[in-house]
């Protein structure tokens, strides 16, 4: 598969938020080296972590679809986890800078200028980091197969997040933090210039450094343990069960474990079915059910073991 077909294939969220940021980092920097706001300065450092975390997500995401060799037969899905990581590391290093350059603010409190400027670029901040979360979180109801039913798209988006590929739910974490820091620094800034509290904008700061430091706990927690391999959330399970118990001849399920791997799941389970079967009919349900399970986009291989029915129920729905 060519580079060019495989970056095509890259998450969009994170694609489209790289390329927001990066454009706000650049009109944010001349603002901040401009006017000398602190607060500027740390959501200028915020969009610059975004860009480059979105931009790594990218390109391990479309790596990440890269057809599996014989040195590597299981796929490269768990990759966008470890370019995830790669951002968490980027995210730490700039909110201890974040809050370096609060705490200096604090220390040694001066006015900034050009308020209007400041204003201006902070609004349309959060006017373009509002609109990439909620592209982010369409598409969150797009992989995790949600619907109005739902709620309301901010609502389902908390619900459905896990069930969303590891590149989006980093851009939602992220893009949640970068637009609730704009209204943040904006809040700083016009409350430091009217009211001659200058320390107000390092206060600012270091809560946006805050902020970055727990998104990188919880993005960090939750892609490391993708990395080791971790059991697919319930409600995949129960899809597949029911899925695989569709079937008249499949009575039962007697094992069924599901291994979640970037946004795609490994299955491999025991089903019982009814008794008297053939062994050539046996095998042909076994094929019609592992068909019915890999008709789910979410699901990358199936691996299915047949056993007569024992005639006592292991599994409830």
């Amino acid at each position: 598969m060519s580079y060019l077909k495989l970056l095509k294939q890259g998450n969009k969220s994170s694609g489209i938020a790289a390329l927001g940021n990066t454009i706000l980092a650049i009109i944010k920097g001349i603002a901040a080296a401009v006017s000398g706001s602190g607060a500027m300065f740390a959501t200028t450092i915020h969009s610059i972590a975004d860009a480059t975390n979105q931009g790594l997500v990218f390109f391990g995401s479309a790596l990440a679809e890269k057809e599996p060799t014989d040195r590597f037969p299981s796929g490269f899905g768990r990759v966008v986890n470890l370019f995830v990581l790669l951002a968490v590391i980027v995210i730490t290093i700039m909110a201890y800078e974040t809050i370096l350059k609060g705490w200096h603010v604090i220390q040694e409190p001066e006015a900034s200028s050009n308020f209007w400027l400041n204003v201006a670029i902070l609004i349309i901040a959060f006017l373009v980091d509002g609109y990439v979360l909620i592209k982010v979180m369409k598409e969150i109801r797009e992989e995790s197969g949600g619907s109005t039913a739902d709620g309301n798209l901010f609502t389902g988006a908390f619900k459905n997040v896990s069930l969303a590929a590891p590149p989006t739910r980093l851009v939602f974490y992220e893009d949640i933090i970068a637009t609730f820091g704009a209204l943040l620094a904006l809040l700083a800034v016009v409350l430091s210039h009217y009211t001659g509290m200058y320390m107000l904008d390092g206060v600012g700061t270091i809560l946006i450094g805050l902020l970055l430091i727990g998104i990188a706990i919880k993005i960090g927690y939750e892609n490391t343990i993708g990395l080791i391999g971790v059991a697919a959330p319930k409600v995949i399970e129960d899809r597949v069960a029911e899925i695989l118990l569709q079937h008249d001849s499949v009575v039962d399920i007697k094992k069924l474990r599901i291994l979640q791997e970037g946004r795609e799941y490994h299955v491999e389970s025991y089903i019982e079915l009814v008794q008297g079967l053939t062994l050539a009919e046996a095998d042909d349900i076994k094929y019609a059910v592992r068909d019915s399970v890999l008709a789910d986009s979410d699901i990358s291989d199936v691996t299915l073991g047949i056993i007569e029915s024992d005639e006592e129920q292991s599994w409830e729905l």
